[in-house]
């Protein structure tokens, strides 16, 4: 799998902050008694280093043998994720609505890559031929990740000045 111009920066954000920040930010709600958070922290931690690791091993001269994941592969890896952020969803139910708005945006975000996963493997599609499904489907990735940013800021001043600041 080509992830593009990019590859270093998403592996490299994928190990550090989409990663280990998460894993870490997932102890800490271990610690707090919080089941949700530490679930969904841990688990979005670790699908990061899986999904840095699905990437760089296929490169590394040190394992012989290990090949880049198909098409078909990731398409079921992606919905895999996808059915585990929908599950979390309901979860999010009962939390708030930017939490509600980030895993529902996720879960779309997954169930698309499947989705162009899917078409290149088993159809006589290219990548060139997606870039419209591409395009749409990063927008959604944007959306998402947004959300994410505006929940995290809006929780920390939330908390910091014990009144609702910005609205979740």
């Amino acid at each position: 799998m080509q992830l593009g111009p990019a590859d270093s920066m998403i592996l490299a954000m994928g190990l550090a902050y989409g990663g280990l920040a998460q894993i870490l930010a997932g102890v800490m709600e271990y610690r707090k008694g919080n089941t949700f958070g530490t679930v969904a922290f841990t688990s979005y931690g670790l699908f990061w280093w899986s999904f840095v690791l699905l990437n760089l091993l296929p490169k590394q001269y040190f394992f012989f043998g290990i090949y880049s994941p198909s098409d078909g592969a990731m398409a079921a890896y992606f919905f895999m994720w996808g059915i585990f952020t929908f599950a979390m969803f309901f979860g999010a139910l009962k939390i708030n609505r930017a939490l509600q708005f980030v895993f529902i945006s996720l879960a779309i975000l997954f169930f698309l890559l499947a989705a162009k996963s899917a078409l290149l493997a088993y159809t006589t599609l290219t990548p060139a031929d997606l870039e419209l499904f591409t395009r749409i489907t990063g927008v959604e990735g944007v959306i998402c990740g947004l959300s994410a940013v505006y929940l995290a800021i809006a929780e920390v001043l939330n908390e910091i000045y014990e009144k609702t600041v910005l609205p979740i």
